[in-house]
């Protein structure tokens, strides 16, 4: 189990210092395949740093390129959450039967909506194609997905190819109140950054590997095999967890390197968040009081730029 805590680190420092990582925490803790938390922390921590300074020391991009790239991931990933489950049924032809929401709202099956009302398509789809190809480096391909997006929102009332799912259904929350896809700031937002990525010469954008869609897929198979909605206690309690997590990573990214990319993301995520929290329905529930959500919002955005700016007048001073 050690070596997972590897993945943490780039790929580079894998291969100079891996074995050696190992051999010292074999020597440390002898007997155990996992450190303890205090030190799992630490290990996570200082991967962390190491990634952003080997993005850092790349320099075949701008910062703020980077930093739209990263933000349109970030939004891409927002916007499929809440249909991880939708996605897994339709990709493995399962019907939710009694663990769906409501008919309503899941399956894609003809008998899943009612005669007449048939889904041909989940409307999960378009975020996960814009995930895939802006991995891989690939705006031109997830610039129509994202305008699709926003055309599915725009004609939610009209429109039957993608369903109620995402439209009238019900979204996740995580922080704050839930996206649906009729939520245009969303689509929007990752339309216009999709936009920007695309503008590019399409070799300066970082690829990554598919692996990292490992993640994705876990998640699918938890919402989706293990029947866990998108409203359930688990589901919201683990994306809340997800959120603070990625947002604690942000600044640890932030004050070992001192770079600003790490604030475009976050700014969009929160504006996204915030505005769904101002114009959400009264017919939606909320996990969090307001006022919490909007301070775990807004607060890092000060923070990081503050940290930035003062991890910058160190190095200067050194």
């Amino acid at each position: 189990m050690n070596r997972l805590l590897l993945t943490a680190y780039p790929r580079s420092y894998r291969s100079r210092q891996g074995e050696e990582l190992l051999a010292c925490l074999a020597e440390a803790y002898p007997g155990r395949s996992w450190p303890p938390p205090r030190e799992v922390v630490a290990l996570a921590r200082a991967g962390v740093q190491a990634r952003a300074r080997a993005v850092v020391d790349d320099t075949a991009r701008p910062w703020w390129l980077d930093g739209i790239h990263l933000t349109a991931l970030v939004l891409a990933a927002l916007a499929l959450v809440p249909y991880l489950q939708d996605v897994w049924h339709w990709a493995l032809h399962i019907d939710p039967g009694g663990h769906a929401i409501a008919f309503h709202f899941s399956g894609w099956y003809p008998w899943a909506d009612g005669p007449g009302r048939t889904r041909l398509l989940p409307y999960g789809l378009l975020p996960l194609l814009c995930l895939i190809a802006l991995l891989r480096g690939k705006p031109w391909i997830a610039l129509p997905a994202a305008a699709v997006m926003i055309y599915a929102g725009a004609t939610f009332n009209s429109n039957p190819f993608f369903g109620d799912e995402g439209k009238a259904g019900l979204g996740y929350y995580g922080l704050g109140a839930p996206i649906t896809a009729r939520d245009l700031v969303l689509s929007g937002t990752l339309c216009t950054a999709c936009a920007v990525l695309a503008a590019c010469r399409p070799g300066r954008l970082r690829r990554h590997s598919y692996r990292w869609l490992v993640p994705v897929v876990l998640a699918m198979f938890v919402a989706g095999g293990l029947h866990v909605i998108s409203v359930s206690p688990t589901f919201q309690r683990g994306l809340f967890v997800l959120e603070v997590a990625a947002l604690i990573a942000a600044w640890v990214a932030t004050a070992a390197t001192g770079d600003h990319r790490w604030l475009i993301p976050v700014a969009a995520f929160a504006f996204v968040r915030t505005q769904a929290i101002v114009a959400q329905p009264d017919a939606f529930m909320q996990s969090f009081p307001d006022l919490v959500v909007l301070i775990l919002l807004i607060a890092p955005l000060p923070a990081l730029a503050f940290t930035a700016q003062r991890r910058q007048g160190q190095a200067l001073a050194e």
